[in-house]
Order: C-alpha cells, then structure tokens, then sequence
C-alpha cells in the first residue's frame, strides 16, 4: 500500500464529510492505493455516526473509536500500529490542515529519501497571543533538540514507515515526534511550508496549558533520549560534584578550625551549604545507581534498531 492517512478527532462532525471528499479526490487523482484512518477520540457528538456513513461509500476507510478520551498522543500511537502504508501522514481533521499538501508530502518521503516531513504554517490563521508563545516555544525546542524546525506542533506531518513503528508516543508527546524520531536514529528530517486555513467549524481543543505541558515533555524526550541507557552518567555526574562542593566547604571549615582557632563554625551558613550538598550529592548517586539496577533489569535493555543487515 502507497499511503495511509490518519485522522485523529474528537467531536469534529462537521468537518468530516468535507475533509473525506477532499482527500478522496486528490487520492484518486494521484492514483495513489491508500488507507484513510479515523481515530475518534471519544467524540461526545455524531462524529462516529458520519464516520460509519462515509465508510460505507469508501472502503478505503478505517477508524478506530476510543471509548472515551485519551488524547491526541494515544490516538497517533494507535493510528500509526494500524497504517499499512510505506508513507504515512497525519493530519488534523478540522480543516486548518490542507489534503492538497498530500502530493508534496508523499514525494518527499517516497522520492527524495527523507525520513520525516514536518509541515511549517508560516502564515497562521491565529490570534496574536497565540502566535507570539508559539514562537517562542519552537525557538526553545529546536535549540535544545538540535533540530531545525519552526513548528514542532504543526499536526500535518509525513512519515516513512519505518518511523512510525519505531517510535512510541504516550502522554503528550506529539508534539516531539522528530525529537522521538531523531533519538531513535532517523535524522533525515525536513519541512515544508503548508498552508494553514482559518478553522471553518468548531473550535480549539486546546489551551495555554499545552506550552508548560509541552516544554515538562520536551525535557522527559531530551533526557530519556540522551540518558535513558545510562542514568547513572546523568546522576552519578551530578552527584559526585554536588558531593565534592559538600566535601570542600566542609573540609576547608575544619582547616579553619584546626589552624586558626576559629570557633561556632556550625553557626556559619557555609556549613549547612556543605551538608546540604552533601546530602544532595548522595542522594543523586543513589538515584542514578537505582536507575541503572531498574535498567539493567528491563526487558528492553538490548533493544537496538536494526537499519539493514547482510
């Protein structure tokens, strides 16, 4: 199969049959052989009802309906199990998200090598206070990930299908799948300027509260990425200079004490810094040294990915 298409969705009825006949059209004219995958994330309006009517006239439909709400993370990581396609591309289904951006997206996967597209809405249809965090935010992002994208959460992306059977996404982390992609060694990533429609039904399922969520993801991905198989290098390395800090300020008291006579060095506050970083100190080593009993025990300890073999 050429293509699979997900679709994650929480109450976007009226979008559907619009958004489907749309994809269908450029699909057939493509001539491309496609899944298009509905992900209903425990929609409370008649968004399963309008899936069940369009499947019937398409067969090349499939969904998958959640029994409430999960998210949109649980929802691409269902929706990228189940596609069947040698290039997938995720979409949202509210319309901001063009199906004529499809073409493009699937050459550059199919054609030009590339691992990961992910689409750029330079010109956003969104109000000022929703623009000026979102640069921010994906300024912040590409200087730590080391990738340069200007917009991480932009939900029209393209994948190779090796991408997506690779990583693994829960919590809120679709917003770093090529932070995820990149750690998990694909590093042909790219983007491309999408258009970006204002949205025609319905409303935002999100609020502010996805920049604090989604900057607390981004440093669980840098971590995990970078330290997941040695924690003890994160920890043991904090640790170990916290506790020598402790040592020295403690140490350098006591030469006080013995060469120059001082008294009520417990009253100083140098002292309680020296114990409070030893016991910090302490305390990261033996974080780090649990962490490394806990991954040494893990049943995906020696899990590598694989590229070619021969």
């Amino acid at each position: 199969m050429d293509l699979s298409i997900i679709i994650p969705l929480k109450n976007e009825a009226e979008s559907l049959p619009e958004l489907e006949s749309w994809i269908r059209r450029i699909a057939e004219r493509q001539g491309y052989q496609y899944e298009l995958i509905f992900i209903d994330d425990g929609s409370t309006d008649k968004s399963w009802s309008v899936i069940e009517r369009l499947q019937a006239a398409n067969p090349a439909i499939r969904a998958i309906k959640f029994r409430r709400n999960y998210g949109k993370s649980a929802a691409l990581q269902v929706g990228f199990q189940a596609s069947k396609g040698k290039v997938v591309i995720t979409m949202d289904a509210d319309l901001q998200d063009s199906p004529d951006e499809i073409p493009e997206l699937y050459h550059l996967i199919a054609g030009q090598d590339y691992d990961l597209i992910s689409g750029w809405k330079k010109l956003r249809h969104d109000p000022l206070e929703k623009r000026l965090p979102s640069k921010l935010f994906n300024a912040v992002a590409s200087s730590m990930s080391g990738i340069k994208l200007h917009d991480f959460n932009c939900g029209l992306k393209a994948y190779r299908r090796e991408v997506v059977k690779a990583v693994e996404i829960y919590g809120e982390m679709h917003r770093w799948i090529p932070v995820l992609a990149k750690w998990a060694g694909f590093t042909r990533i790219g983007e491309k300027v999408v258009d970006h429609r204002a949205r025609k039904y319905g409303h935002s399922k999100y609020g502010w509260e996805r920049y604090i969520n989604g900057f607390l993801d981004l440093l669980s991905v840098y971590f995990v990425g970078k330290f997941g198989k040695r924690p003890m290098h994160f920890f043991g390395t904090l640790g170990v200079l916290s506790f020598m800090i402790g040592f020295g300020f403690l140490a350098y008291l006591s030469w006080a004490k013995l060469v120059y006579q001082e008294y009520g060095i417990a009253d100083r506050p140098l002292f309680y810094f020296g114990i409070l970083a030893l016991i910090i100190g302490t305390q990261l080593f033996l974080t780090g040294f649990l962490a490394e009993i806990v991954n040494r025990n893990s049943a995906s300890r020696n899990e590598y990915l694989v590229e070619k073999e021969l």
